[in-house]
């Protein structure tokens, strides 16, 4: 419905071309407007029912007694953790301390490329439904 607000003015000019009364010009015009806010309206709805939807599904996940249920999310988590402070942290001392006892070591290139959206998306700070809403893809 965005699209039809963008479109507003041209669909008013023809409002008052094709409709010489200026109180049913405006009568139609009112209702695209009403028409295109409540699109919004319900696409907001349906956002928030995905949310809630989500939110339920991860309070139950949460409550599991069945590691495989409850504790997929914290194994991720630390997995997603620990592979960062490997590459920021552990990595670098590990190659600086071998490299001071004379047994240089190459390590392992850890492609952040793909770690961080799972990280972030795993926080809540991803970014992929935002850009679906600002292109009205979702």
């Amino acid at each position: 419905m965005g699209a039809l607000l963008q479109l507003l003015p041209f669909i008013t000019q023809i409002f008052d071309k094709v409709l010489p009364d200026k109180t049913a010009a405006d009568a139609a015009k009112l209702r695209l407007v009403e028409l295109a806010q409540q699109g919004d309206l319900e696409q907001l709805k349906a956002d928030v029912a995905m949310a809630t939807a989500q939110t339920e599904v991860n309070r139950i996940e949460a409550a599991s007694t069945r590691l495989f249920v409850a504790g997929w999310r914290p194994f991720v988590g630390w997995t997603c953790g620990l592979a960062v402070a490997f590459k920021y942290i552990g990595g670098p001392a590990l190659f600086m301390l071998c490299q001071a006892i004379g047994h240089p070591v190459t390590l392992p290139e850890i492609d952040t490329a793909e770690l961080w959206p799972l990280l972030l998306g795993m926080l809540g700070l991803g970014s992929l439904r935002t850009v679906e809403k600002v292109k009205k893809a979702a």
